[in-house]
């Protein structure tokens, strides 16, 4: 069985790469056992070298001083492959080859590359000593007549049954008419690919310096890898698309011949490489790669899939093209087309190689991915917003961020041993208990699941305005496990509140005060109570009741309960462990006891007050807000005096203009000469879910 092995420039550039050559050689003629047929290209840069000797707009002084380097160059590479009469020998070759290069014909000059590597490979075989033939291309190869190409190599080969090795130059051949020619540029695998179908060869190699067809140019895409297995077509479709490593015309004569193309890598011969054949195209897409080249006035991608694309796919994959080029800012500079089994993207030269990248990306690149398991305790409003989020945009935020998050489980109240299943079932590293619940009591539980490797996130302010020594032991359990205890949402919902509290703590900035308007029902029916329109408060109250935004009983609210528990919060963020009975609360308006209607008779009764105090804010150009503070006081117990409630606000203060259920904090603090000022959406199912989410993937 005959085998081919073809070798560029960059394998035959030195003595040693010439070396590495003879020594893949020589393993493949001892694995096959039979003969071995070489290809070789003309050292790297000397093509290049001898256009320019052919050119007659080249100045003599420069030909010379090209001929001179070309000549050293070759005459080094033989002092250092061989010694002794054999050196003489090659010296004189290469002397031969130059004189008959001088007196060539300008237009053949360029073809005396392949002749000097070859006729320098072939004299080193012989002195190893192998039985070896040095074939002249020139004679067997006709550019223009496949048939008689075919015969001729054949025929050479037969009449030297007794050589073990084969050199011939790629690139070169003739005409029908005798005329020296090239193949064109690359053209030397296509020499290959002809004497391989000619002599019907066991196999096909094509040694480059690159570790087979890769899935982008690795000079543009460092992320691009090696495509181990692909049928001719694709590989035909890469090579038509810009891909250098293989010249296109190679495919066809190992096509129809049914051998098998391996491309490998001479530096690194154990590299197994990229095996082009007739192979059954695998089920589904299998995306092969994605070229670029100029043509024109654009850069063209091509993106090669195999098998062929159904319609269903083809449209999948123009969706993701343009997903992909619109998340980077990228446009197509005209319309994408296609094949069965490619797609065509036209984009401005500028952007060649950002959109070649974007692409390689989006169809080749697997990025790190971390999964993450989602334990959701509570279904209402903000637990349903979760999962809705999570399911609509899970891939993006895998695209993103390389985590995949996947709700294994939720529940509501009906199922109280939740968190015992939880645990029982001994979740993975990196699983998220998520409280969404009202729940009192959930956060007991909290130290057991963070104690078994799971975080918590939680949007249930209930839990952390506990008593601090309870508060304390949650974050001190998160601590011993290395898991993580966040709850942004409880104070400000999307709003990063805590954690801008958090960096001014942790950054040693000393917080001097904070005022905090997140009572949403209040701000609510204080911007709108205005005592002049007819509403009074307590019609405005039952209202927000029937809204949904007050407690059962909104005398809760009115109480300063629901700001008490953000204040206690926003405190313990700070290092400040508050509690309770320290905080001041005014409420509203006194609470009696007793029933509902009562409570809302006796709101009414107090209209007339509560409209004069009203009118006296609107005439100072002041509005009345529910405001939670936390003031630095030396005198007491814990350093702060804390205190919730309604004050007057002028016309220059953040809260002036809070409209509905908007909240504002205003966070004074010793290393900033301005407070800090966050305000926005305070309430909602879709900010909570929003926040959630974020603590999630912090």
């Amino acid at each position: 069985m005959i085998s081919v092995l073809k070798f560029g420039g960059s394998s035959v550039a030195t003595a040693t790469a010439i070396s590495r050559v003879l020594d893949i050689v020589g393993d493949e003629a001892g694995k096959a056992g039979g003969q071995v047929v070489l290809i070789a290209s003309a050292i790297s840069g000397c093509t290049d070298a001898l256009l320019r000797l052919g050119d007659k707009t080249v100045p003599a002084a420069e030909k010379a001083a090209i001929r001179e380097n070309l000549l050293k160059r070759h005459l080094t590479i033989a002092r250092r492959l061989f010694t002794g009469a054999e050196r003489k020998e090659a010296e004189a070759e290469i002397e031969r080859l130059f004189a008959e290069m001088d007196a060539a014909p300008d237009a053949e000059k360029v073809t005396f590359g392949e002749l000097l590597s070859t006729r320098l490979i072939a004299l080193k075989l012989s002195a190893e000593p192998y039985a070896t033939r040095w074939l002249d291309s020139r004679k067997l190869v006709v550019a223009d007549h496949l048939a008689e190409t075919y015969r001729r190599i054949a025929k050479a080969v037969a009449e030297a049954p007794g050589a073990q090795f084969f050199v011939a130059p790629g690139f070169i051949a003739s005409d029908s008419s005798g005329k020296v020619t090239t193949l064109g540029r690359g053209g030397s695998d296509y020499s290959a690919a002809l004497y391989a179908a000619a002599l019907q060869a066991g196999s096909l190699q094509i040694w480059t310096d690159v570790p087979g067809i890769m899935s982008a140019n690795p000079k543009e895409v460092p992320a691009a890898r090696t495509v181990p297995e692909m049928p001719y077509r694709a590989a035909l479709e890469m090579a038509a698309g810009g891909a250098k490593v293989l010249y296109a015309p190679t495919v066809a004569p190992a096509m129809e011949a049914g051998i098998a193309i391996v491309i490998k890598n001479t530096f690194d011969p154990a590299n197994p490489g990229t095996v082009i054949r007739g192979i059954d195209p695998p089920e589904g897409v299998r995306w092969i790669g994605v070229t670029s080249q100029k043509e024109g006035s654009v850069a063209v991608l091509t993106l090669v899939a195999a098998p062929p694309l159904e319609e269903e796919e083809m449209t999948a994959a123009y969706r993701r093209i343009r997903e992909a080029l619109r998340r980077s800012g990228i446009a197509p500079s005209g319309p994408v087309t296609d094949e069965a089994s490619l797609l065509r993207i036209p984009v401005r030269p500028r952007l060649e190689k950002s959109a070649l990248a974007v692409l390689h990306r989006e169809f080749f690149e697997t990025l790190p991915r971390e999964e993450i398991p989602l334990y959701l305790a509570g279904k209402g409003a903000v637990g349903k917003a979760l999962v809705e989020m999570i399911e609509s945009s899970a891939e993006s935020i895998r695209q993103r961020t390389g985590k995949l998050l996947r709700i294994v489980d939720s529940a509501d109240s009906s199922r109280p041993d939740f968190v015992d299943e939880i645990l029982a079932a001994k979740p993975g590293p990196g699983a998220v208990f998520i409280d969404a619940t009202g729940s009192d009591t959930l956060y007991r539980r909290f130290a057991e699941l963070l104690e078994a490797g799971i975080s918590i996130v939680s949007s249930n302010r209930r839990s952390f305005a506990v008593p601090y020594v309870e508060y304390a032991e949650m974050h001190a359990a998160a601590m011993r496990s290395g898991t993580f205890l966040r709850y942004e949402t409880t104070v400000g919902a999307a709003l990063p509140v805590l954690s801008s509290i958090a960096q001014s703590a942790n950054s040693s900035d000393e917080i001097l005060s904070v005022e905090a308007i997140v009572s949403c029902t209040l701000n609510r029916i204080l911007g709108e109570y205005n005592g002049e329109d007819g509403r009074s408060l307590a019609r405005l109250l039952k209202q927000a009741q029937q809204d949904g935004l007050t407690e059962s009983d909104p005398r809760i609210d009115l109480g300063g309960r629901d700001a008490l528990r953000k204040l206690l919060i926003l405190a313990r963020v700070a290092g400040i462990p508050l509690e309770e009975e320290d905080v001041a609360i005014e409420p509203v308006v006194p609470l009696p006891e007793g029933s509902l209607a009562d409570f809302y008779a006796a709101l009414e009764a107090m209209e007339p007050l509560l409209r004069q105090r009203v009118r006296s804010a609107a005439t100072a150009g002041a509005r009345l807000r529910f405001v939670a503070s936390l003031e630095k006081d030396a005198t007491a117990p814990k350093g702060y005096r804390a205190g919730i409630s309604v004050r007057e606000v002028g016309e220059s203060h953040p809260a002036y203009a809070l409209r509905g259920t908007e909240n504002a904090v205003i966070l004074q603090s010793a290393f900033h000469p301005y407070p800090l000022v966050i305000e926005g959406a305070g309430e909602g199912a879709r900010q909570a879910a929003s926040s959630i989410l974020n603590d999630i993937l912090k």
